[in-house]
């Protein structure tokens, strides 16, 4: 089956990625690549030897796989002006609430200023129409509530990660007011949109303090599972799933570029608003063996206990709809899991997505 849901659309289109060598800018480097776009990836060393980046090979077969940080402003502009991309998607990050408590002020200068410098260089760079600025759904102000959050909501965040994002979020509204106005469309030809997905999970993610890469490093090991936050509620999504919503928003953006620079939500039906635990419990069921044990702790640093968005505008807007339920989210998840060290893991993550397509 055919990966292509986007027409032909991104077929030569010179896309540069930032943080290609993360979880989520792996995945999507290798769906890009597939569809024939010239990748351009931007990022730092990955993590681990098993990350998803590594296993796929994924950096040898896009256009340039180049190690850079962007809090250097400079660097960003010289490598824009040399490969001259048509569309950006910026997803270098300093991802973890937990690490943010450690190290605050890395986290704002990766997480703002970085995406600061993204911004810059595409300002600076004419070749650039479409900007699509990956935040976070914990760049709202949670007041715990039990509806989702809409995309015109307060910006906010309670840990230094959470408030950095909606630093962020501050930060490309002003950028895209100031730089990118669509009233003056025609005057800097340039379209910048935020997006804002939930918990996103699937295969080769390896970072500390995420349920999946804890869960299955528990079960490969034989220990049983520790579940830090077992009653926290969170909107999980597998990877694919956010990822088609970006590139299906650069689509909508690159056609109509003046009525689709603004925020987004992209997260999952509302029947996959789980607990913690409920999906370390899934993860030990497809995994086939495995124990939980609960070591919350009330002293504990904190972190948000129940987030959900709300998904209508994606949906009434742009035709964006989750196409998997918590079930089958964490099936092909820990499926992953399961055949990567006896697999070839590119043609793994292609088979996933042609899986993905069909639901």
């Amino acid at each position: 089956m055919d990966i292509d849901i986007f027409d032909g659309f991104f077929r030569g289109k010179r896309v540069l990625v930032t943080g290609h060598t993360g979880f989520k800018g792996s995945w999507l480097s290798i769906w890009l690549h597939e569809l024939g776009a010239e990748v351009v990836g931007v990022g730092l060393d990955p993590a681990t030897e098993r990350d998803n980046f590594v296993l796929s090979g994924i950096g040898g077969k896009i256009k340039a796989d180049i190690r850079a940080d962007i809090r250097d402003g400079q660097k960003m502009k010289e490598i824009f002006a040399e490969h001259r991309p048509e569309i950006v998607f910026h997803l270098a990050a300093q991802p973890l609430v937990r690490l943010s408590y450690e190290i605050p002020v890395d986290t704002y200068a990766t997480n703002v200023m970085g995406t600061i410098n993204v911004m810059e260089a595409i300002r600076a760079t004419d070749s650039v129409k479409v900007g699509v600025m990956i935040t976070t759904d914990k760049c709202y102000e949670n007041k715990e509530q039990i509806w989702g959050y809409r995309e015109n909501e307060p910006m906010g965040g309670y840990d230094p990660y959470s408030s950095s994002k909606g630093a962020t979020e501050i930060a490309i509204a002003s950028w895209r007011r100031s730089f990118f106005n669509p009233d003056r469309y025609a005057e800097h030809g340039k379209s910048i949109a935020s997006v804002r997905a939930g918990n996103v999970i699937g295969g080769g993610d390896w970072a500390l303090d995420r349920i999946i890469p804890d869960c299955i490093r528990a079960l490969e090991a034989g220990r049983p599972i520790d579940i830090r936050s077992p009653k926290a509620i969170r909107p999980w999504q597998h990877v694919l799933e956010p990822l088609s919503g970006y590139m299906l928003l650069a689509k909508r953006m690159w056609e109509s570029p003046t009525k689709y620079c603004e925020g987004w939500n992209f997260g999952p039906r509302a029947e996959s608003i789980s607990t913690v635990w409920e999906v370390a419990s899934h993860v030990v069921d497809n995994y086939g063996s495995g124990s939980l044990r609960d070591l919350s702790d009330p002293n504990a640093l904190h972190e948000a206990k129940l987030l959900m968005l709300d998904i209508s505008k994606a949906k009434f807007r742009l035709g964006w709809e989750p196409r998997m339920n918590i079930d089958q989210t964490v099936a092909l998840t820990v499926d992953w899991y399961r055949r990567y060290t006896a697999e070839p893991v590119y043609e793994l993550c292609t088979s996933q997505i042609r899986e993905y397509i069909k639901k």
